[in-house]
């Protein structure tokens, strides 16, 4: 099983997955220009031996694909995802098992707990070679500039690593930090993010907030890292739960915190509340250039990395991009918490063309009328990282919402705009959304788009159109006798059907 980057790297090359170039490449503007060509269409993870400006080698669009993504977390299909999706459900509204098959289910999940607890590395591979103080350039590191209007260069797969100054409970976040200087880097986090939290902190006590940023990790405690489930778990244990066995860890030289022992590289600094530097700007998630911020300064004073380390790397921008094929892998982890949380929910999908969050598609196995808005309006109080959703559509359980052509049909089909679309006005909202007439306070809208029964609707519904199984069964068993037996009627390709994808 890969536990760090090299292991997962030399998997992907074994399978026929990962692409070396040796032709000298620019870190500004050139590797992201190649990657995204090869994000666009589901192209490998490259290998950058040459960098211009650096002795170390760049790997990128190593979570380009869901299928990669499955790998990094040692499945070969998105559905098993669904299966961890129940383990951390049940860790997070844990209930008296009433059967013994429930008890037994419960607990193999504490055992993988026990399982999941990391360890300590007294001779990390992180440790190899020690950069301090004078010495230490943060320009050695090949960091990329993505689009030619950034302010700078970028860190974007980061460990970002700080810890409570009262509790001494650790976060493990993944945070954009912007170049600034030789040793000093800004980041930029969300006010209600961990890392924010206990800045917020350590200002009230007086204290530096000590940082730690780990590079080139296992992409499963990315996965990890960037899974926003309100469990009472650390992010190790998290990464424990989803790799089967427990992180290995290394304490950091010259802060008291830790990181992953096989890091290919480790920065250790303090921030010291309130010098902030502007930050910004740079192309997100949305699309579109963000603005600029103030945001908190660290200053590094050691850096760690293993011998020959490579740096691990990705950007933002509009889909498909590997964050948002992260997304979607988290998408199936959220599935069984979400039927927890809201019953009548029987699947749900985040389009990744939607910014995999911006529109969701919820199936609901509906029973009463106006179902369809409860659901909606519960989806969005499910889960914190549903909050900033803007577009929620209910359908019938039977609708496929992994296919784009059978939602359409519905809203077509089943759809009243005076009826079934609500919109909540003036909520709290994300401020990378321009679309918004008021930055951080946007509408939100509801479309239900399922079958009406009464009183929704006064009169019958339409029978569904459906083959004469008969018939069907019949020509089943004739289908070589008519000639066609050489005929694949698998996956149609949309193209055919007017589609230009």
């Amino acid at each position: 099983m890969a536990r760090d980057l090299r292991g997962f790297l030399k998997q992907l090359e074994q399978r026929g997955q990962l692409k070396r170039i040796t032709a000298p490449v620019d870190p500004d503007l050139e590797i992201a220009e190649i990657s995204q060509r090869m994000l666009q269409r589901g192209g490998p993870a490259l290998l950058f031996e040459n960098v211009k400006g650096s002795p170390h080698p760049v790997a990128i669009n190593v979570m380009g694909t869901v299928e990669r993504i499955c790998w990094a977390m040692n499945m070969e299909h998105p559905q098993e995802l669904e299966a961890l999706g129940q383990k951390l459900g049940m860790l997070q509204q844990p209930k008296p098992p009433k059967k013994l098959s429930q008890a037994v289910a419960f607990g193999k999940v504490l055992f993988d707990l026990v399982r999941a607890k990391p360890s300590r590395d007294l001779l990390p591979p992180c440790h190899q070679v020690v950069v301090q103080k004078d010495d230490l350039d943060l320009n050695q590191i090949p960091m990329i500039r993505p689009y030619a209007g950034d302010a700078g260069k970028i860190i974007t797969l980061g460990l970002v690593i700080t810890k409570d100054c009262e509790t001494g409970i650790p976060n493990v976040g993944v945070y954009r930090l912007q170049l600034q200087s030789h040793n000093t880097m800004t980041v930029h986090w969300l006010s209600v993010r961990g890392g924010a939290r206990h800045l917020r902190k350590a200002a009230e006590k007086g204290k530096k907030l000590e940082v730690a940023i780990a590079l080139g990790v296992d992409p499963l405690i990315i996965m990890a890292a960037a899974t926003p489930i309100p469990v009472d778990l650390s992010e190790w244990l998290f990464a424990g739960l989803y790799g089967g066995s427990g992180v290995h860890l290394a304490k950091c030289k010259t802060v008291d915190l830790e990181v992953p022992a096989d890091s290919e590289f480790v920065l250790e600094g303090t921030i010291t509340p309130g010098e902030v530097l502007p930050d910004g700007p740079f192309g997100d998630h949305m699309g579109y250039y963000g603005g600029v911020e103030d945001s908190p300064l660290i200053r590094f004073q050691c850096m760690t990395h293993r011998r020959d380390p490579i740096y691990l790397t990705t950007f933002s921008g509009r889909p498909p991009k590997e964050e948002a094929m992260m997304a979607i892998a988290l998408n199936r982890i959220y599935t069984p918490i979400l039927r927890q949380q809201v019953s009548e929910i029987t699947d749900f999908f985040l389009p990744m063309e939607a910014l995999s969050y911006k529109a969701a598609i919820i199936s609901i196995d509906k029973a009463y009328p106006g179902q369809a808005r409860r659901a909606a309006l519960a989806f969005w109080s499910a889960l914190p990282q549903f909050t900033y959703t803007k577009f929620v559509i209910v359908v019938d359980k039977e609708i496929n919402i992994r296919d784009p052509r059978q939602v359409v049909w519905a809203i077509a089909s089943k759809v009243d705009p005076v009826r079934d679309v609500f919109i909540l006005p003036e909520t709290p909202f994300d401020t990378l959304d321009f679309a918004s007439e008021k930055i951080g306070l946007g509408g939100r809208m509801g479309i239900d788009a399922t079958t009406k029964i009464p009183p929704e609707t006064d009169h019958p519904w339409g029978e569904p159109l459906e083959s004469d199984l008969t018939t069907a069964a019949m020509v089943d068993r004739r289908w070589a006798e008519y000639g066609l037996a050489d005929l694949q009627l698998g996956e149609v390709d949309p193209n055919l059907f007017g589609y230009d994808i």
